[in-house]
C-alpha cells in the first residue's frame, strides 16, 4: 500500500471533511499534504458563492494531514488564520500545505488555496500543539 493510500485509509475516519464536504488528499509527504475539493451547489450560501466555512475546512483538513500522517503523536489546531483573497470562478480548490516551523511543543504552517486555474483564492496560517501519545 502506498503512503497516499495509507493517507486516505486513515483520514477516511474524518468524515466531516471527507464524506460531508468531499475532500480528497492528492499527495502526502513529510509535514507535507495536498488536497481538492469539487465545487458543487452544496457549497454555495445563498447569495451563489463559496461559503467561507469550505475554505477553512480544506484548510484545516490539509493542516491535519500535513501534521498527523506518520506522526509518532497527534497534532491540533490551536490557532488558524484565513484571509480571503479571492472568490473561486473554477471548479476546483486546491490547498497545499508548507512548513515553516516545528518545535517540540508546536508547529507553524502556511496552507495556500488555489483555483484548479491557479488563482489565489485564501491563504491561510495555521498553529498546531503537538499532544503526547
Amino acid at each position: 500500500m502506498t503512503d497516499l493510500e495509507r493517507a486516505r485509509a486513515f483520514f477516511a475516519k474524518d468524515r466531516y471533511a471527507t464524506e460531508v464536504t468531499g475532500i480528497v488528499i492528492e499527495a502526502v509527504g513529510p509535514q507535507y499534504a495536498k488536497c481538492s475539493l469539487q465545487l458543487t451547489d452544496r457549497h454555495r450560501n445563498a447569495v451563489g458563492v463559496v461559503m467561507g466555512g469550505v475554505y477553512y475546512t480544506l484548510a484545516d483538513f490539509v493542516f491535519g494531514v500535513s501534521t498527523n500522517f506518520d506522526q509518532p503523536a497527534p497534532t491540533v489546531t490551536t490557532v488558524g488564520q484565513i484571509n480571503y483573497l479571492n472568490a473561486a470562478r473554477g471548479e476546483w480548490l486546491i490547498a497545499e500545505s508548507r512548513l515553516l516551523k516545528d518545535g517540540r511543543t508546536t508547529c507553524f504552517y502556511e496552507i495556500n488555496i488555489t483555483d484548479e486555474r491557479g488563482n489565489p483564492i485564501a491563504l491561510v496560517t495555521m498553529t498546531g500543539a503537538h499532544l503526547s501519545k
